[in-house]
């Protein structure tokens, strides 16, 4: 099954299951972004629209964009907003949103299913304003070393979907060769305690 079927597949039940890393990346996007003004977002791989509904408070104008079409039928009917626009797009293809639309582009969960992360990069900065940031949140690769990956239940047994694994230096060095400065990074663990391997890492990218 290819990535866009499982999520079109998982979408019914992704806001209700147990996710330790869904949940946790709620609480990456809010308390980073809640540090930084921004008006119109363009948030990539928005799926049910989980992080649309903060985004929503500080932001003037939201464009969601995924390509699982059930993914978005769900965003569309929880998230009713004049400010909110969702669109099916295929992030490995240009992006077809206005240059320099957003002064904050946000990714969450997304770019694990993603190979070409140069692609991201180069599109993101042609769609933000000039210092506009981009923000992301993934799946640690640390996890992903130990064979995590983005996965549900289904019927007929456990669904894993595919996914690339991007090295932490393979997100600096896309950004600099795109025109983009590491602002801040930070690892998230399940427990205050940390002594597991974080399960997520973000970052927040300015363009320059």
């Amino acid at each position: 099954m290819c990535i866009k079927e499982s999520y079109n597949s998982w979408a019914e039940q992704y806001d209700s299951n147990k996710n330790k890393t869904r949940d946790l990346d709620i609480k990456s996007t809010i308390e980073t972004l809640s540090r930084y003004n921004f008006k119109n977002v363009l948030e990539l791989g928005c799926g049910t629209g989980k992080n649309t509904f903060w985004l929503l408070n500080k932001a003037e104008r939201i464009i969601g964009l995924d390509f699982s079409t059930e993914m978005l039928k769900i965003a569309k009917e929880k998230v009713v907003s004049d400010k909110v626009e969702f669109k099916q797009s295929d992030l490995n293809k240009d992006w077809e949103i206005e240059d320099q639309f957003a002064d904050l582009i946000t990714s969450s969960l997304t770019l694990e299913h993603i190979e070409d992360l140069n692609h991201i990069f180069n599109q993101a900065n042609q769609k933000l304003s000039e210092n506009g940031l981009f923000f992301i949140s993934e799946l640690h690769p640390f996890k992903q070393y130990i064979g995590s990956k983005a996965k549900f239940k289904t019927e007929n047994g456990v669904q894993e979907l595919k996914v690339f694994i991007h090295h932490i230096s393979d997100y600096v060095q896309s950004a600099e060769i795109n025109g983009f400065s590491l602002v801040e990074i930070k690892e998230w663990f399940d427990e205050q305690s940390k002594r597991e391997i974080p399960r997520l890492i973000s970052f927040v990218f300015r363009k320059l």
